[in-house]
């Protein structure tokens, strides 16, 4: 499947599909037709609509829409992103509230590259932007990106998060979304042995596969069945002649977003079909629950090969991270070397991607790590997006990172310390 072909054949079924839906909607909805009311015809724009809608967004980068947060002085300040640092592959950007006193909390995001776009923590930027400065980074859709610029595996990242934080200087809280949980793990090690001024007061790792064997999930079960072979042959191809990375070897976001739907294919089948009768019914709108959610679920982008093949082969196979056996630019980073960083986990008792036990296992590496800088939380009934987004993140998840990281403010180093783990099922 590895040819451009390949890519430009999805990229024209996807097409097809919004064409397709904008036909219905607007055939359907022909003023003449209204004359004879017919069901048909009301569903066949109802499917139309929703059709359109979805297969569009798949190819269009959601905005932040993040315009004004409220402060303590009861104004709403104005919300501007600026970029503090460019790079080929992904930047750091900043959300400057205008007006605002500078806040004591200062907090990176690093958001997951595992298929969406950053703006998939758009309502965890959302709740912590009135406490903290937010910065989050932005990572690039590598069929934006001409081939010149070269690769970028796991390693590069790995690069990109620790330029980051030397960037923001020491005082910088990072609290690591998903799949860069390891990676930024890996990170604040290899700031520990070459740059130990550089390293950030606080890390938070929320449901990510430190340990992917620690508590199996299909995913990790996946990850063992195939072979890297299999795996290049079937998931990667050759981005096509319509976009600048032209020729770049990528996991395309229409085929992760195939995976993503088949994980749960009967609740989307539903969803969008619940969809279609409330648009038949009139009670729909542009900005309801299932749009806003279904605006950034279905918004991919494409990874680079190497990024995607080196994650399953370093992290999930050989178990690099788990064993403390990473290497970054030739160098063996030792997590043991984290001494004075104050390490906190958060997992979901139902997350089926990364299962309770896969992300506490970081604190167990934290050889160095006195246990009163370490802790750690499950969240009862979470599941994956829940523990970063949702009721369960605003009401008790984020307070408890907050108070984390107050807690651990300039190098008071007085987290509680982590409960003993009780011995978890496989599922």
């Amino acid at each position: 499947m590895r040819y451009m072909a390949t890519y430009d054949l999805m990229e024209s079924i996807r097409n097809t599909q919004q064409w397709l839906g904008a036909t219905a909607l607007s055939m359907a909805s022909y003023p003449a037709f209204q004359m004879i009311p017919n069901p048909a015809l009301q569903y066949m724009a109802a499917w139309g609509e929703v059709a359109e809608r979805s297969y569009k967004r798949m190819v269009a980068k959601p905005d932040w829409g993040i315009h004004s947060v409220p402060c303590e002085d009861g104004r709403d300040h104005i919300v501007s992103i600026e970029k503090v640092v460019e790079r080929p592959f992904g930047d750091l950007i900043h959300f400057h509230v205008k007006g605002r006193e500078p806040k004591q909390r200062k907090i990176l995001l690093v958001a997951p590259m595992s298929g969406h776009y950053a703006t998939l923590l758009r309502s965890t930027v959302i709740s912590l932007l009135p406490d903290a400065d937010i910065y989050i980074t932005d990572w690039h859709n590598a069929r934006d990106i001409p081939v010149s610029e070269g690769k970028f595996d796991i390693e590069d990242y790995t690069l990109y998060v620790v330029d980051f934080m030397k960037e923001l200087g020491p005082d910088i809280n990072v609290i690591a979304v998903c799949q860069p949980a390891p990676l930024v793990l890996a990170a604040t090690a290899y700031l520990a042995e070459i740059d130990p001024e550089a390293q950030p007061n606080t890390l938070t790792l929320i449901g990510g596969p430190v340990d992917p064997d620690a508590t199996p999930t299909e995913v990790t079960d996946f990850g063992h069945s195939v072979t890297m072979g299999q795996l290049e042959e079937l998931m990667i191809q050759r981005v096509g002649a319509s976009y600048n990375g032209i020729g770049r070897r990528v996991y395309p976001g229409l085929l992760q977003l195939t995976s993503f739907i088949s994980m749960n294919l009967d609740r989307h089948a539903s969803a969008f079909q619940d969809q279609i009768m409330r648009v038949m019914k009139g009670v729909a709108s542009d900005h309801d629950p299932h749009n806003r959610f279904y605006d950034e679920y279905l918004a991919v982008m494409d990874m680079t090969a190497e990024f995607y093949l080196s994650t399953v082969e370093r992290i999930f196979k050989a178990g690099e991270i788990a064993a403390n056996e990473f290497v970054v630019d030739g160098h063996k980073v030792d997590i043991g070397k984290i001494t004075n960083v104050a390490v906190k986990t958060v997992e979901g008792e139902n997350d089926d991607i990364s299962a309770p036990g896969q992300c506490i296992a970081a604190l167990d590496l934290c050889t160095g790590l006195p246990e009163e800088m370490k802790a750690s939380h499950v969240e009862p009934g979470a599941g994956h997006y829940g523990i970063f987004a949702g009721s369960s993140w605003r009401n008790n998840i984020r307070p408890l990172v907050l108070e984390f990281i107050d807690a651990n403010a300039g190098g008071a180093k007085t987290a509680k310390p982590a409960p003993k783990k009780a011995k978890l099922k496989a599922v």
